[in-house]
């Protein structure tokens, strides 16, 4: 028998939570095939057999923390021969059975009182049932927050470190539905936040409160981008095999901004400010579970087509849950794009530790001032930095900004200066 176990995930990641078991026990499985997936702060892992077998002994459900090197399950080789010790132990008690008529009423009696014994137990998860054994807690005692009076790990982790020790409820007496059917003109539904929209919060909270974030704003005039992307669209897709966008120009733009204004590609590590002195770029992607902000690394390197290929490709691994921390780890700067969504306007968050985030907004139309005489319509679209105040200065920010602006407003200079 094999023990499936938790693997090392990342340097900075040590537990997980279950999504889904990819396999039901009792479950033939080959080397190499997925068993089940575990959620982490930053991207989707699965677990795969190490050997062929039979899984057993599933141990966590759907739901439950594990960390790096709990036994999760078991493989069992050669599955038909496990299966046929039970048989023989069976014919043995059958045997048996007979000089055993007069304790009958006896085992029935204790049988009985088991039942009755495990009626009084606490629902509990298996590996909260473990882990209150590890600490020697009664699970009696552990106060469990789920609606239908199910203690899991967090539970016990809680209690022991000193949380409420008020018992739970049995749930028989707290139906799921209770709470919310005070009134029931007004239903509303409880879904528990995965792990990586809870570590989305913690970390954007956590960017709010330890960085002195300051926003400031400026408007691009589009005309020209788009008059190069009609013109060579085209060609640039018989050429490269990858369409032309918007976000090739914004990386390069903020590639030429970077390298004037260096302090705004860095961050803050104790006392000391950290210029970084490479151009990996991550691009904020909004995937099923929470947004997510890949890296275009070396972006500085790259041409046009180049950019718009790993971006293409990443976005890709975005959607099919296929990221890995490698792709999401080490960004120097980010740039997010909420105009794909319609935003006119909007005020982006750190990703911290970078002290500098792009926003990019909708396209539109509006009446721009050519000079004192004319106006024209032009497609405009507004732009914004927040950045961390206590190592970039107003006019830094401002200056980066405009930059960004003129480089966009005149694309050819990107061949230079991006």
């Amino acid at each position: 028998m094999f023990d499936v176990k938790v693997p090392e995930l990342a340097e900075s990641i040590s537990e997980g939570t279950v999504a889904q078991w990819l396999k039901k026990e009792g479950d033939t499985v080959v080397k190499g095939e997925d068993l089940v997936e575990l959620e982490t702060d930053k991207v989707n892992i699965e677990i795969s057999a190490e050997r062929d077998g039979v899984l057993k002994n599933i141990k966590v459900e759907p739901g439950d923390t594990v960390a790096v090197g709990d036994i999760i399950a078991s493989i069992v080789e050669g599955g038909a021969s496990e299966s046929a010790e039970p048989a023989a132990e069976e014919k043995t008690e059958e045997k048996a059975a007979p000089t055993q008529q007069k304790q009958e009423p006896i085992v029935e009696k204790d049988a009985a009182e088991e039942e009755v014994k495990a009626s009084d137990r606490p629902i509990a998860s298996p590996a909260a049932r473990k882990l209150a054994r590890e600490k020697g807690i009664d699970l009696s005692e552990v106060s469990a927050r789920d609606p239908l009076g199910r203690v899991r790990t967090e539970d016990v982790k809680r209690h022991a470190e000193g949380g409420s020790s008020e018992k739970a409820a049995p749930a028989s007496k707290q139906p799921a539905a209770s709470v919310e059917a005070v009134n029931p003109e007004k239903p509303v539904e409880r879904v528990k936040m995965s792990r990586r929209r809870q570590t989305i919060a913690k970390r954007l909270v956590e960017a709010q409160q330890t960085a002195a974030m300051l926003t400031t704003f400026n408007e691009v005039d589009m005309t020209a981008i788009n008059e190069v992307r009609a013109r060579r669209k085209d060609k640039f897709y018989e050429q490269n095999g990858v369409k032309l966008g918007y976000m090739s120009f914004f990386t390069k733009a903020v590639v030429g901004a970077l390298k004037k204004f260096p302090a705004i590609n860095a961050e803050i590590q104790g006392d000391e400010m950290v210029l970084k002195k490479f151009y990996d770029i991550g691009i904020a992607v909004g995937a099923e579970e929470g947004l997510v902000v890949p890296v275009v690394r070396n972006a500085d390197r790259l041409s046009f087509a180049g950019i718009e290929k790993e971006i293409g490709n990443l976005a890709e691994k975005a959607r099919s849950k296929k990221l890995s921390l490698e792709d999401l780890q080490g960004g120097s700067f980010t740039i997010t794009n909420g105009g794909i969504f319609g935003s006119m306007l909007s005020t982006p968050i750190l990703n911290a530790p970078q002290v500098g985030i792009l926003g990019m907004h909708t396209i539109q139309w509006r009446p721009v001032a050519i000079d004192k005489e004319r106006m024209e319509n032009r497609p405009m679209m507004y732009i914004a930095l927040s950045y961390d105040h206590r190592i970039v200065d107003g006019k830094e920010a401002v200056s980066f900004l405009t930059t960004i602006k003129s480089l966009l407003e005149d694309p050819e200079s990107l061949l230079l200066e991006g």
